[in-house]
């Protein structure tokens, strides 16, 4: 019996001792804060927040995933994330630079549609582009893009003078004053831009021409952050496994590949120096070309 008994409370011990050690495991919550989008209506956050869930869902871990409280455009919400500082995770197109600066969790979240653009302009504007059809006739206009963008250097490196500007709102008075030709939008933002009831009215889509050049836009985390990156990885990696990644993926954008008519336009490739070298563009699996696209070099 006093054995039974000594047996009895080693036992309750050491239920004691597992949840003393399991209890704040079970309890903690991840919460997790991202750059708040520039209106209520910019539906550009929507598919990278929707899979940021998906991937958290997928660990079961327990999680809050809110917008920062300011409103944080993309250079600050980086410089914010570098310093640890009101978010913790930030989507963004990767370069050399950024991948230094801050943790990148190498999945390209759109599967590579960043690199895919398309031409913003204005409608007196418009017919300069019906007789290009080559890319040295594109060089001879001018693009609009952010100072900070690592789209700028990709396309000064590809022999475009580029009109770079603080922020993204200032591109639009750029090409109504004709100061520059056309700003080239990534095809996963240009619906959603076009539909935001935001832009000026004589801003229109080009309908024939667009470019490619291979990139990937990453979640970002704090270089001292790398747990968080292992927790969003595994996430990803098991939405991919289980075929929810793709499915989430082509319910957004299938209608836009429609709207858009890539397979329609003249696409012309160019090479994206900024690439970082740990890129895995050798997994096809990670990444999407448009159906009946011809890109040209």
């Amino acid at each position: 019996m006093l054995f039974s008994h000594r047996v009895k409370w080693m036992y309750i011990g050491l239920f004691a001792l597992v949840m003393l050690y399991a209890g704040p495991v079970q309890a903690a919550l991840w919460s997790i804060t991202y750059p708040r989008p520039l209106t209520d209506n910019d539906m550009r956050a929507e598919y990278p927040v929707a899979l940021l869930t998906l991937a958290l869902e997928k660990t079961g871990v327990k999680y809050s995933l809110l917008p920062s409280e300011r409103i944080l455009l993309q250079g600050k919400a980086l410089r914010r994330l570098k310093e640890n500082r009101e978010v913790n995770v930030v989507w963004s197109m990767t370069d050399v630079q950024r991948e230094k600066d801050l943790l990148p969790i190498r999945i390209p979240i759109a599967k590579g549609l960043i690199g895919w653009r398309v031409f913003l302009t204005t409608k007196n504007q418009l017919n300069r582009f019906s007789q290009i059809d080559s890319k040295s006739g594109l060089r001879a206009m001018t693009p609009v893009q952010g100072e900070e963008w690592p789209d700028t250097k990709i396309l000064q490196a590809n022999g475009f003078n580029v009109f770079t500007v603080p922020e993204y709102e200032e591109a639009m008075g750029i090409l109504q004053t004709r100061q520059a030709s056309f700003f080239p939008r990534s095809v996963i933002e240009v619906i959603s831009e076009l539909e935001s009831g935001t832009l000026p009215a004589d801003i229109v889509l080009e309908k024939r021409l667009a470019l490619y050049y291979p990139t990937a836009m990453y979640f970002f985390v704090n270089r001292g952050n790398p747990t968080l990156a292992r927790l969003i990885e595994t996430g990803l990696q098991r939405a991919i496994e289980d075929g929810s990644f793709d499915a989430l993926f082509e319910s957004t954008y299938q209608e836009t590949f429609k709207r858009l008519d890539l397979d329609k336009r003249q696409i012309f490739m160019l090479d994206n120096p900024a690439l970082p070298e740990g890129t895995p563009l050798e997994n096809k699996a990670l990444w999407h070309q448009p159906r009946g696209t011809n890109v040209r070099r």
